[in-house]
């Protein structure tokens, strides 16, 4: 049996004012997976014509934070999830609407595992960000962590 996560994407866009207002919506949401989308909107364009690099940057943390909260979420009364690091890639010139394919790195219950042990866990979320011609624009890996509240 597979957890219900379909209320992460709506939960992403109330509790996270900047992803409304560019416009991120949410496909498929799991606690292995998400797929965010960005329109294009030339109000966000940066000199070349496409998507602005915070943008894509935005779009690509968000969805990792999409599957962080759906892989975690229950543990939100016990631990907050912050960002430790990110890296990024810009691999090609984006142009038009993208998307964002984030994916965990490792078991969510080896994450939880530590957790419970009284130890403030890491976990990598891999995001690829492809073009409408399903083209990889930007690699990305935003390094989280959940730190235990006192």
């Amino acid at each position: 049996m597979t957890a219900d996560t379909s209320w992460v994407g709506p939960a992403m866009q109330q509790t996270v004012p900047w992803v409304k207002t560019v416009g991120i919506t949410f496909g498929e949401t799991t606690a292995q997976r998400c797929v965010a989308h960005l329109p294009d909107n030339p109000e966000l364009h940066n000199h070349v014509g496409g998507p602005h690099a915070a943008m894509i940057f935005g779009l690509g943390e968000t969805a990792s934070g999409a599957v962080g909260l759906a892989a975690f979420g229950a543990t939100m009364e016990r631990a907050t999830p912050l960002v430790v690091s990110s890296e990024i890639r810009y691999t090609r010139l984006a142009k038009g609407p993208l998307t964002a394919v984030a994916e965990l790195t490792r078991p969510a219950a080896e994450v939880l595992a530590e957790l419970d042990a009284g130890q403030r866990p890491e976990f990598a979320v891999d995001v690829t960000i492809t073009d409408a011609e399903d083209r990889e624009t930007t690699r990305m890996t935003v390094l989280w962590t959940l730190r235990p509240n006192r």
